[in-house]
Order: structure tokens, then sequence, then C-alpha cells
């Protein structure tokens, strides 16, 4: 029977504190010894945040008494008390939190159609378009539904920059199920999920290996966020070989609006092989819902027998969007002629039947009195990736109606308005994709392959323009975007696709993409291209123009930054060190900021800290979500957390050259907890860097996260190959480490972390107990239900696995420069981690040891003794501070920090210098913060970059870049989406 947790209320003291200004001696009675992690945080956090009266309780506990009748009112009472007086969600902690929030109708809504659609077109949505990181989004607009085509990472980014709403979006279509096509997904799930009160609308549609990602998603989006997917062709482990019910289009929705039909294009591979078989097709695919359990238990393995030249993420779809024929018009006066009289006749006529004339002895028809008919617009989009899809795009039968050399009956011929190019233009320029673009005769093509234009133009104007200014007034901290750097490069395509034939250019319209151009379909007058809404291109120089002009203070404030650097270089020299190397400096910014030993004489090559998300939930139109590199520059880099979008930040911070050589060079990259904002930015990094090295030897990335990671890692895996190991984080802590090293120093034969002989001889049962019995967590006391909850997802501790990644692990922090990597569990959520990075030991030019410098990074976390003492002695604490000081009971219910606990935390530890990260988009461009306690401490802005030789520098930056946004109203950019989303995400 596992021990009751004591009533929090009869706790009087606090044997453990990881404040100084908290202490046994302030107190009056006798401490008594606290049974867990949260008793003793009870009392600790009871004095600093006691309610105050006739105030509401902290959010977080307000719906306590909606817990599982099964509990009963009294002991959702009783578990509401202890959450109130501890500080902390402690159901949140546990992963109970779900059973507290509102059950909401997830049933499909069936939205209202508008037939007569006054507006209709097609938009591209410039996803990735200026960073080449992801596919670009195609949206299919009318009056009362909304269908997107591909959801790549950022899209919820960019229609917030926009502001197209995407609570309207009834369909999503993805042309390939993999990280390019889909990365924004999950977040856009998540969201969708978090409007309103009866659940989403959204259906999904995609090939049949839309399977995969939807189970590999079950790994971490909840229930609330039920969607309905819906996916079509060659069934994922078929064992037919016939291609022959795959000629004819797949019809998906038919309505009085739009009928939208897919074509499946498996790519054709030299040998002959198909990359999937084949079982029986569905004209009306089947729904499966979210919550239903996809059977994936027989995947197609990328190395498996049953899939030699390819992976299921290869599939790739041609959507048709044919909209309806426009009737003619009624014409009274022909009516008249033929006999008829006004009234009902005429409304039959209109609606296509055939009346007795009233004068004549005749039967009027439609076609007597009304126009002729428009054929209406069709619109293709064709994702065409490889050389392997071209063979089977040229060699389809059932695209002939389409083109304008059909021979068949002139009943059966379509004439396509405009077709929309989303491969990449390595394959669109080739002779043999040109010559079957010809074949839709006057079509208007549309190349939204991300290679040909926009890279000088910024798709998140709003994020670039604040980079601009941050730039002017730092630029030791803000380089200038990567993407200035690329205005040189002769990326303009030209309006018309180069071809030998002379004519082309007036039979085949070709033109670039731009980011929101519109192509009309409706009304019919203005149907073809519309440029209207195009962002113009604007220079950095015109941007601070306007600054110049909005804060001429500016100026001045740019000239104090910048002798904030040569301040620094004269203090170095004034500095000395006494015998017990304390540094004495006498400079007033200094005062309390001794320098540390490991700073001394660094190089500027040795670390750079970049900041490439600093929001939390959710990206908004200023920050992205959560992740930073450490860039340690020749020896590679690691990144700590990977929020979607990560790869697009890199990007703008590096250039697209550089972001690819930032991407090889990834040593390890570290997932905090499972949460969206925090990891689904990961998927795109490692395929693109599996892409980038392919022929090269190289070993797989390590990927540390918690355990549910894991399932995530390898469900995804089914549907692409993500070339990485993987490693829980609940092996990497302090305790866990000394374990295996204990256990491994018993074989004197071996090395530390053992070799293949030597795990035979680890696999004892005896050895394996006692490695899982030090590996489990020490965050929570024997046997209470965190604990339980903690050990849940794997004990004994598989050795024959561990050790050998263990071993990668070591090895990469040897070739990184690194001496330890140590992950140790904070309060948040299950399975919920920080990290600490101490760089080695390193020798000066007189033979002097110089400690390496310590990194730690808390994840999202309430203030805790983990992070306290983890934090001990700290170079750099990079610390989350969600919400402002004043939203303390906020903080409590999502188990975040406010700004001035994350600051205490870094002061009780000794930190040098504290980075606040992972802000509410409540806080646009800057959080609310008191100036008082910030003397060395830093407010994060996404692409700062942090030099390790500026550390002494950075907190007297800060009151400058408070002035840049000195007229900055603190507001909810996003109020439809930021509070019900981050219930879900954050």
């Amino acid at each position: 029977m596992p021990m009751l947790m004591p009533q929090v209320t009869n706790l009087r003291l606090l044997f453990f504190s990881p404040f100084p200004h908290l202490s046994l001696s302030s107190l009056s009675l006798k401490p008594l010894k606290p049974r867990t992690l949260f008793t003793a945080l009870a009392s600790s956090y009871r004095r600093r945040h006691r309610p105050i009266p006739n105030q509401s309780p902290n959010p977080g506990a307000r719906n306590k008494t909606t817990l599982r009748e099964s509990r009963g009112r009294d002991k959702a009472m009783e578990e509401t008390k202890e959450t109130e007086t501890a500080g902390f969600n402690k159901r949140r902690a546990e992963g109970n939190d779900k059973n507290d929030r509102p059950k909401k109708n997830l049933q499909r809504k069936v939205r209202t159609l508008n037939p007569i659609n006054t507006l209709s077109y097609v938009q591209v949505l410039g996803t990735g378009m200026d960073t080449q990181d992801t596919s670009p989004s195609v949206l299919l607009f009318f009056d009362k539904q909304r269908f997107i085509f591909n959801a790549g990472e950022g899209l919820q980014r960019f229609c917030t920059e926009h502001k197209i709403k995407l609570s309207k979006i009834d369909h999503i279509f993805l042309s390939r199920v993999c990280s390019e096509t889909a990365g924004g997904l999950p977040g856009l799930l998540l969201t969708l999920a978090g409007m309103g009160e009866e659940g989403m609308s959204v259906n999904v549609w995609g090939p049949s290996d839309l399977k995969y990602l939807i189970d590999a998603m079950r790994c971490f989006i909840p229930n609330a966020a039920m969607v309905h997917t819906r996916s079509f062709g060659p069934s994922v482990g078929g064992l037919m070989a016939s291609q022959t019910k795959f000629t004819e289009p797949i019809v998906l929705v038919d309505d009085e609006v739009v009928k939208i039909s897919a074509i499946v294009l498996q790519p054709i591979f030299s040998n002959g092989a198909q990359l999937l078989n084949e079982l029986s097709i569905t004209q009306n695919p089947t729904e499966k819902v979210f919550n239903d359990r996809v059977d994936v238990s027989k995947p197609f393995s990328p190395n498996g027998k049953n899939s030699p030249t390819g992976k299921p993420g290869d599939m790739s779809v041609i959507y048709v969007c044919e909209l309806p024929e426009i009737k003619g018009k009624f014409d009274p006066e022909k009516a008249k002629a033929l006999g008829l009289k006004p009234g009902s006749k005429y409304r039959e006529l209109q609606l296509g039947n055939s009346v007795k004339s009233d004068f004549q002895n005749i039967t009027v028809h439609p076609s007597d009195v009304m126009d002729p008919s428009i054929p209406g617009p069709i619109v293709f989009l064709v994702d065409c990736p490889m050389e392997s899809h071209l063979q089977e795009l040229l060699s389809m039968q059932c695209l002939s109606s389409y083109y304008a050399d059909f021979s068949g009956p002139l009943e059966n011929a379509k004439v396509v308005t405009c077709v929309i190019h989303l491969g990449p233009a390595s394959l669109i320029s080739s002779p043999n994709y040109q010559s079957w673009m010809k074949r839709f005769g006057s079509a208007q093509h549309i190349l939204a392959g991300h290679e040909r234009k926009n890279v000088e133009i910024p798709i998140l104007r709003s994020s670039a323009r604040i980079a601009a200014q941050l730039n002017y007034l730092c630029p030791q901290f803000f380089p200038a975007p990567g993407f200035w750097s690329l205005q040189h490069l002769d990326c303009l395509a030209p309006e018309s696709t180069p071809s030998s034939e002379g004519s082309v250019s007036k039979v085949c319209e070709s033109i670039s993409a731009e980011n929101l151009l519109k192509f009309t379909l409706r009304p019919y007058a203005r149907l073809g291209l519309d440029r209207s809404v195009i962002p113009s291109q604007v220079a950095s120089s015109e941007i601070i123009d306007e600054l110049l002009s909005e804060i001429p203070e500016v100026v001045d404030a740019a000239q104090c930054v910048s002798q904030l650097w040569h301040q620094s270089t004269e203090t170095k020299e004034e500095i000395r060190l006494t015998h017990d190397d304390k540094v004495i400096v006498e400079e007033p910014w200094f005062d309390e900021n001794t320098l540390p030993s490991c700073l001394e004489n660094i190089r500027r090559d040795d670390l750079e800290i970049v900041l490439l998300g600093t929001g939390s939930s959710q990206p908004s139109k200023y920050r992205n979500v959560s992740s930073i590199h450490i860039n340690l520059f020749s020896k590679g880099g690691l990144l700590l957390d990977c929020g979607e979008g990560t790869l697009g930040q890199l990007k703008r911070r590096y250039g697209v050259e550089g972001a690819d050589n930032a991407v090889r060079g990834l040593r390890c990259i570290w997932i905090s907890h499972i949460h969206a904002d925090h990891h689904t930015g990961l998927a795109r990094i490692l395929t693109l860097r599996r892409d980038l090295l392919k022929g090269v030897p190289h070993e797989p990335l390590l990927v540390v996260g918690p355990r549910k990671l894991k399932f995530f890692l390898d469900a995804y895996q089914r549907l692409e190959d993500l070339d990485m190991q993987f490693l829980d984080c609940k092996h990497t802590t302090e305790a866990s480490l000394h374990a295996f090293e204990g256990v491994t120093e018993t074989n004197k034969d071996h090395s530390f972390l053992g070799s293949p002989t030597s795990f035979e001889d680890l696999r004892d049962k005896n050895t394996d107990r006692q490695v899982a019995q030090k590996v489990d967590s020490t965050l929570f006391a024997k046997g209470s239900r965190m604990q339980s909850y903690w050990k849940r997802p794997g004990s004994p501790v598989d050795n024959n696995v561990v050790f050998p990644i263990l071993k990668s692990l070591q090895k990469v922090l040897e070739e990184a420069g690194l001496e330890a990597l140590m992950s140790f569990p904070v309060i948040h959520c299950p399975q919920a981690f920080g990290v600490v990075l101490r760089a080695s030991e390193r020798l000066n030019s007189v033979g002097k040891v110089i400690p390496g410098w310590k990194i730690v990074y808390s994840g999202d976390t309430r203030p805790c003794p983990e992070l306290a003492e983890a934090s001990r002695g700290a170079t750099v604490l990079i610390h989350e501070a969600t919400f402002e000081d004043g939203m303390v009971d906020e903080a409590i219910a999502r188990n975040h920090s406010t700004t001035k606990e994350a600051i205490e935390v870094g002061n009780s530890a000794g930190v040098f210098r504290i980075i606040l990260t992972h802000f509410s988009q409540r806080y646009p461009k800057i959080p609310v913060f008191d100036d008082t306690h910030m003397h060395k401490t830093c407010i994060g802005f996404d692409m700062m970059s942090i030099n390790i030789a500026d550390l002494p520098v950075l907190p007297k930056v800060l009151p400058y870049l408070k002035l840049l946004f000195r007229n900055e109203m603190i507001i909810d950019e996003s109020d439809e989406v930021v509070d019900a989303a981050a219930s879900v995400a954050s």
C-alpha cells in the first residue's frame, strides 16, 4: 500500500528551501520533516502566495468540483485545498487536470452553404516561401466555406499575421503526408480545438499514409482535439500489386459549392517496383475519427522487405477543384414572345425545367429563354516532388479530358482555368514537366514552389520589423536577420517560364507565386490574377527611418549601447583577482555581479546562445514558440526544445545556407516535455538533416527527451525515416548517470558505459533491479502517487539499449567540448525536465586550469528545489517567465513561473546572468517586469544572440530595449485563441 500523502494544511515548517530569505531560524515552531517534495514546497509557497481575503482562489482550482464522480465532492475539495496551499497545480503535474475541463460536444458541425457565391478565389499563403523551410499552403475561399491545402510549419503564425481566420476552415487537404506539408497540423488542431464550445468541425484529408501521422499525434494531442480524418488511395500494408483501380479521380467533396477530387500519384522507380501495394478503393472514404485507434500494426518500414525502394510518405496527390457552372441570364422578352405569362413558369425555367406555353401549343425549354451557361472554373493543385512522380504523372490517362488536345466527346471535355504547382522549381523547369504544362492550353500556371521567388520579402513582416529595430539599437545581441543577406541573390524568376519555343509564353502563361497572391474565380467578370494584397518589399532602411521619426531618442540610446562594450573592455583591464580567485570590480554595474572565473579570457567562438522562440503556447506575430540554439561554432551545436517553426527561425537568423550548416552540425536535440509548443518542430529538423547528410557518413542524431516523446517518434518513423536515436531524459539525470557508472565500474575489464560483452554481463536480474532503483527519479517520495506515475513508462532499464546510447552521448559531448549534459525533473506536467550543460575545463596561456561555463535551462516549471539546486553557480540560467508578477494564481494553475519567481530562483542560486523566456502571448512585444529585480537579468526576444563574451553587458541593455517599446500597450493580440489554446497546449 502506498503511503498516504499528509495533509498540507498540517505542515508547519520547511526543512529545505531553495530561497535564502526562507530559513528555519525565522520560524518559531519546531520543524517537521516532510514526506514529499510537494509538502516541502507547500510551506514556502503558502507564505509567499497566501490568498488575499475576499478574493477568488487560483483559477486552476476553481473547477476542482468537476472531478470524476467516483472521487466524490469531498475528495475534490480536499485536492483543491491542497493545491491552493502548495503553490502549484498538483493535478496538472500528475497529468490529471484534463479531467477537470468541461466536456465539449465534439460532433462535426455542418456549416450552412451558400450556393450562390458572390466571391471565390484561391490564394497562396506564403508559408515557408522566404526561408524555404516548408511547403506553401493554398486557401480556397468561398463566402461561407474555407479549404486549406497543406499545413506546413508556420501556417497559423502566417494567418495571425495577415488576419486570416482559421476558425472558418472546414477542410484541410494534404498533398503529401510528411513534415514539409503537415508540420503545422498538430499546432493548428490544438488551436482549433480551443475555439468555441462545440469543438472543431474540420476534416483532414490525405492519402492512406495519413494514418501514420494521426497515430503519431495521438501521443500528445488530447481528446479535446478530436478531428475527423479521411484517408483515400492505396491501402497501407495491402498485398495486391495491381494499380488498375486507381486510374480515376476519387471524389472527396461534392456539394452545391464545389467538387473536390483527388488523384493519387505514386512514384515509379527505375526498377519498376511500386512503393505501396493496394487494396480496394472507396469512392466515399470511410470517416475515421481521431479518437479511434488506427491499425498500423504492420507498417511499411523504410528498411523492410515490402518497401525496398521507398516509404509511405512518398505518395503524393493532385487535387482537382471544380466549381459549378454559371447559369445563363433569364430573358423575359424571349419568354413573353413564346407565349408565357410572368409567374411560376418563369421560375421553373430558371430551375432548368421545361414548361407548356400559355398562349401557344408548344413546349418551352430553358435553352429557349436562357443565355448560354458558363462552365465553372477548374483549379488544379499539383504536387510532383520527384522525378519518379513525374513519370507517373505523364502516363495518367484520367487527366486526358482536362487537356486542351482532348480528342474524346465534346461534352466530356473540361477547360482548366488555373494550375498551382507545389513541386520544386528544379523539377518544374525540366523539359518533360514543361511539355506536360503546355497540354492545359491557356490555363494560368502559378509556380508556388519555394525556390522561385520572395526570398527577399519576409512573410512575417511584424517580427521582421521588430528584428530590424532591435538590430539598429543593439547589433551585438541582434545581428541582421539572415534574409537580408539574400537580397543580392538572383532569386527572382521571370514572369514567364523560359522555353525553346517562342509561342509558349502566350499558350502557357506561368508566373512565380507571391505571398497572398490571389486568383479570382467568382465573380466571373473578375476571373484572373489579383495582386492587390501582395505585401510590398520593405527595406530595413525604411523601417529604421520610421523608428527614428517615432522615437528620436533611439539614436542616443544606440550610441549608449555601443559604449557599453567599450566600458566592458576597459573594466576588464581594471579587474584584479584575489588569492581565492574572487573578482573585485569598482564599476557600479558590476557591484553584485562578480565575474565568474569561467569567463577569464573567454573566446567569442566558444559559445553563443540564440533564442529562436521565446513565446508560450502557440506562435504569434512577434514571438515563436520555444527553441534555443546552443551554437558551439566549429564544434557544432545543440537545440534545447524544438517548437513548431524552429527551422524557419534558424533560417531567418543564419540565412538559408547558414541554417543548413547549423542543422548539419547539430550534436544533440534535448526536449523538456511533450507539450506541442516544445517539440512539434522536431520532425522537420530531423528530416532536413537526413536529406542534407544523404550519402555522407554520419551517425544518427541523438534526441534526448521524455519517454512519451519516443512514442511519437517511433510512430512517426513509420512515415518518414528520421535518422535519429532516442535517449530518455530519465537516464540523463545525475542519479541515473552515477548509477550506470557505478554498475559498469564493477566490471574492470570494460571502460565507462561498457561494451557489447559487458552488456550481457549486466543483464543479471539483480543488476537490473539495482540500476532501476538508482535511476528512478528522486523528485517524489517513495510510494507517493506522483512517484507511481513517474515510474509508469518503463522500469527496469533495458541496459542493452540504454548503455550504447549513453556511450554515444558521451562521445557527442566530448566532440562538442562539453563535460556534461544532465536533466533534472521539474514541476509542470508528467515527465517534465530542465537541463544543465557544462563545458569542459580549459587551460589559459600560462597553463592555469579554467573551469567550464555552466548553462541551465528550466523548461516549463514552477520554482522548485531541483531547479534551484541545479542552478547553483551557473553562468547562465534561462528560465521561463510565462506570467507577470501580478498573475501568480494563473502561474500556479498552469504550473508556470512569474517574472519575479524566475529571478528569485536565479538570485538564490548565485547565477551570474538570468535570461527570461517563454512569455505568455498576452505580451505581444515585451512583458511586464519590475526594473528593481533586473540587476543581473535580461528579457529574451526572438533571434536574440548572446555571445558568452558579452554576458557582463547583458543586463545593462534592458532599459534601452524597454525604450524601444515604450508606446506599446500590453494587449492580447489574439483574444480568439490564446487563452483557449494555452489550456490545451502549454
